[in-house]
């Protein structure tokens, strides 16, 4: 993992402060130290150690990719691997997300990764595809801009300004919380594309936002459950998610041939 530029070590940690709106007192605190010491390392007058990085790191909850890079911001090593999901080490990732998936046919899930980027699907996510232009679909496949496209899924979303307005504020959240530029650019993609107007919920309000879809002359209705690593220590594992489309009426349940949805 190599960084041509960065700023320094003690800048990018008040940048991660200011971020999760603590004062440096309420992170000393957290974290243990002196709020002194802390002021210290903000401002360069001192250059901590590697299990400061760590633990200011865990207190800030910096995603792993980032805390790598504050390492390397003060001269020390990477501390969090980066593993691809081929490589011999992930077997148990890969059967976990293998059983997850086809275990969840014949209702679509899809996985990916922290840019939404799609990494791996089941059968039954070919469903949420039809129709999409080949060249949204052609390597690397964002599901975001899939899902919002013209030429994506667009038309065939039934409540699109409500599920576009649930999927930007997600992205949204994500982009604030990660500070990721290439989140931030996504988001200003997907503002751009047409969508309408989420309008106001009328007759019994939502437990949930669902995916309502067009499909051979009916409407597929889906709730959506998101699945991550709960104790990841690689980068690529901590990135993943597995996003589970479920039936949101016994309609729906009944035309995927699975029977009415548990109550």
């Amino acid at each position: 993992m190599e960084v041509a530029e960065t700023a320094p070590v003690g800048a990018l940690l008040r940048e991660w402060r200011n971020r999760r709106r603590l004062s440096q007192l309420e992170l000393s605190l957290r974290a243990e130290v002196s709020a002194r010491h802390l002021s210290f390392v903000e401002t360069g007058r001192s250059r901590p150690g590697r299990e400061m990085i760590l633990r200011l790191g865990e207190c800030l909850d910096v995603p792993l990719r980032e805390r790598n890079r504050l390492l390397l911001a003060a001269g020390y090593a990477p501390a969090y691997a980066e593993r691809t999901l081929d490589d011999a080490d992930m077997g148990p990732v890969r059967e976990v997300v293998r059983r997850l998936l086809a275990g969840h046919d014949p209702y679509p899930a899809v996985v990916i990764d922290r840019d939404w980027t799609l990494v791996d699907a089941n059968a039954g996510a070919a469903l949420l595809l039809e129709g999409v232009a080949p060249d949204l679909l052609a390597p690397p496949v964002n599901v975001l801009r899939v899902g919002l496209h013209p030429r994506g899924m667009a038309p065939a979303i039934a409540n699109l300004g409500q599920w576009r307005a649930h999927l930007l504020h997600r992205l949204r959240l994500q982009v604030d919380w990660t500070g990721d530029a290439d989140l931030a650019a996504l988001y200003r993609e997907l503002v751009g594309y047409p969508g309408g107007d989420p309008g106001e919920p009328s007759g019994t309000p939502p437990i949930a936002v669902p995916l309502r879809l067009h499909r051979d002359g009916t409407e597929l209705s889906f709730l959506s459950t998101v699945a991550t690593f709960g104790t990841p220590l690689d980068v690529t594992v901590s990135e993943l998610a597995i996003e589970s489309f479920f039936p949101a009426d016994a309609a729906t349940a009944r035309l995927l041939g699975a029977g009415r949805p548990a109550e």
